[in-house]
């Protein structure tokens, strides 16, 4: 294992927390019920400071790396325009809970009890991958909270056959395999499936830095997220429509949730959808394409501000 001041890892997560720093958000974090029981760390506004009057708008990572990996590419963009919320879900980063429940139910109670806590009353949503699965439930659940939702390669519409498709992709026998990678092999094997045009060179004196730094803390309860997850259990998808407008962003070449599942779930989530589609990316366009990602949210979002 490398130390801190060699790992690049290490050394561009600090670069990557002075972003945020830069972008006006500071580092908080709050109970989010009244025992206590449950604690979020999140990026947001200074709380010293006044109000702004900014819209805001709440950035949910997907099951990988923290937020601040994730949506590196979007804060700065958004922040001039909205008061942004960056939450670590539970069990990612120092955000955790003594409760026993593992659902993306759960992950929705605790982000919608951060936004109630700080007393944010009404917020936008945009959530990539296992965040939009928590965002559509957040949608769900507090449609009176939520202004507009965008959902970005989720598969909230996953049914047990996709699960199975994604798995003979990936030619592993277990999600956790895939989704929580312990060896650069199975990195490796992540990296193909979750974006477009993967690196040439990648040493496994990296990787391993990566999965020791990025991957390695809360191993065991991320699991048990994984298997806490109610979706991807039956043979038909349980989904009930929104009643605001929602925004699907799709990679074309998405490996983990296939366009397929994009074009029914536009059906599944009722009237008020729009499905965008980025050319040349896979999982993460947030990443692959920042600048036409970004600019396509913004557009929608700001319809309503």
């Amino acid at each position: 294992m490398l130390p801190s001041f060699l790992s690049p890892t290490y050394l561009y997560g600090n670069y990557l927390r002075r972003r945020f720093t830069s972008a006006g958000l500071t580092s908080q974090v709050a109970n989010v019920d009244d025992d206590g029981n449950t604690t979020i760390r999140f990026w947001g506004p200074d709380p010293t400071k006044p109000a702004t009057g900014k819209p805001s708008l709440v950035l949910i990572h997907g099951f990988g790396p923290v937020s601040t990996w994730q949506w590196q590419n979007q804060v700065q963009h958004f922040a001039p325009k909205f008061d942004l919320y960056v939450p670590d879900l539970v069990f990612f980063g120092e955000s955790t809970t003594r409760l026993a429940d593992r659902s993306e139910q759960f992950q929705a109670d605790s982000v919608a009890g951060l936004m109630e806590r700080i007393g944010v009353k009404r917020y936008s949503l945009l959530g990539t991958s296992y965040g939009g699965i928590v965002a559509y439930n957040i949608a769900k659940r507090w449609p009176e909270r939520v202004d507009r939702v965008v959902i970005a390669s989720s598969g909230v519409n996953m049914r047990r056959r996709d699960g199975s498709g994604l798995l003979e992709r990936a030619k592993v026998e277990k999600t956790e395999e895939l989704m929580l990678p312990a060896t650069a092999k199975q990195m490796r094997t992540l990296l193909s499936l979750a974006v477009y045009k993967r690196p040439k060179m990648l040493p496994d004196l990296f990787l391993n830095d990566l999965l020791q730094k990025l991957y390695s803390d809360k191993r065991m309860e991320k699991m048990e997220l994984l298997k806490g997850l109610t979706i991807g259990k039956d043979d038909e998808a349980k989904i009930s429509p929104l009643e605001m407008e929602v925004l699907l962003v799709w990679g074309d070449h998405d490996q983990i949730f296939p366009i397929e599942m994009a074009v029914e779930l536009k059906q599944l989530l009722g009237k008020k959808v729009q499905l965008e589609v980025i050319k040349k990316t896979s999982h993460v366009p947030q990443s692959e394409n920042p600048a036409v990602f970004n600019r396509i949210v913004n557009n929608f979002l700001c319809q309503s501000t």
